[in-house]
């Protein structure tokens, strides 16, 4: 077996679908998440439960911005690779809960890379988030763009993880590489996220909010995609190989430190998406139109051509496809089915 590797937030979304591949591909996978009530913990001791039956997973629970304690992981056990899913998750949440993402985005993130640094970690690979892109109007969002407008502090938040390890890779040789994850969905997602509540909605009869009218458009990149694209990233870590230049690459640095895009680059309508949801559930959705709210962009959409060099993979499930997907594991999932 290969491992071990560090997964944290490995009870949530993204975190439990990369543990399940890498276990799969022979790893042990040491999984790390605080399971707090964000949303519903019931979903996550679910996605738990399910990787606890696995041979080679371990777990702990603990708040990742607590030093004393992710200092007594990483002197306890030696990971050479770390995958950083843990995050304060959610745009909108961010206006009233700023805290929560301060002591988990930044703190607990200081405290990983502490980790890191001083377990010799050869490669570390963490969430960041096309919230990052913020103001960016000019598509599609290239990660040469500069992203210096985050609107909103989850985004700002996401942006400072990118800046502290680019310093522990310059300062510590620590290789570090970043993600910038484009709406992801699919089975065992997020019920804050846009096709678990449109979905409940249409199919419990209530209105479904579509924030601008239902003309923003966003990127969805289908839970799949985003593992194969992570999982061929893991042996890849960044080398010190790009001089310093006058107009140095945002996405790339003369220290062992890189950005990615994970997204198909075809964005979809939250009409449209509507529309296919209702194709999925077999049901009419009934639609609120609501005004646009400050914390939201009218736009993404991923350039993940320098991904594609990389690893020779970008995402590409039809948003057909993983739609119908979701919708039959979420009637599974709510029928007390689901596995």
């Amino acid at each position: 077996m290969q491992g071990p590797i560090l997964v944290t937030g490995a009870a949530g979304f993204i975190g439990f679908h990369v543990a399940q591949r890498l276990l799969t591909d022979g790893w042990t996978v040491f999984g790390v998440d605080d399971l707090n009530d964000y949303y519903d913990p019931r979903l996550k001791k679910a996605r738990l439960a399910l990787l606890s039956r696995r041979p080679g997973f371990r777990f702990k629970s603990f708040d990742l911005a607590s030093r004393a304690d992710t200092a007594a992981l990483f002197a306890d056990e030696s990971f050479p690779y770390v995958v950083h899913l843990a995050a304060q998750a959610g745009v909108a949440h961010s206006l009233e809960h700023p805290a929560a993402y301060v002591d988990a985005n930044l703190v607990g993130f200081a405290n990983i890379l502490e980790g890191c640094r001083h377990g010799s970690c050869r490669h570390l690979i963490y969430a960041s988030s096309s919230s990052v892109y913020g103001a960016n109007i000019r598509m599609p969002l290239r990660t040469s763009d500069n992203v210096d407008h985050p609107l909103s502090l989850y985004g700002a938040t996401k942006k400072a993880n990118e800046l502290m390890a680019h310093a522990y890779a310059h300062l510590f040789a620590l290789p570090a590489t970043g993600l910038r994850f484009f709406t992801v969905y699919g089975p065992w997602g997020r019920p804050d996220m846009a096709i678990w509540i449109f979905t409940e909605a249409v199919l419990e009869g209530r209105p479904v909010r579509l924030f601008n009218h239902g003309r923003m458009r966003r990127d969805f990149t289908y839970i799949d995609d985003v593992v194969e694209a992570l999982v061929r990233l893991i042996p890849l870590a960044p080398k010190a190989s790009s001089p310093l230049t006058t107009m140095p690459d945002p996405a790339s640095s003369a220290a062992p430190w890189r950005i990615y895009n994970i997204g198909g680059g075809r964005p979809v309508e939250l009409n449209a998406l509507v529309d296919i949801i209702e194709q999925a559930t077999g049901k009419r959705a009934q639609r609120e139109l609501l005004p646009m709210r400050s914390v939201d962009v009218l736009e993404t959409c991923a350039d993940s051509s320098d991904l594609e060099r990389a690893v020779a993979f970008a995402p590409g499930v039809p948003i057909e496809d993983g739609i119908k997907s979701f919708v039959g594991w979420y009637r599974e999932f709510r029928s007390g089915r689901a596995s």
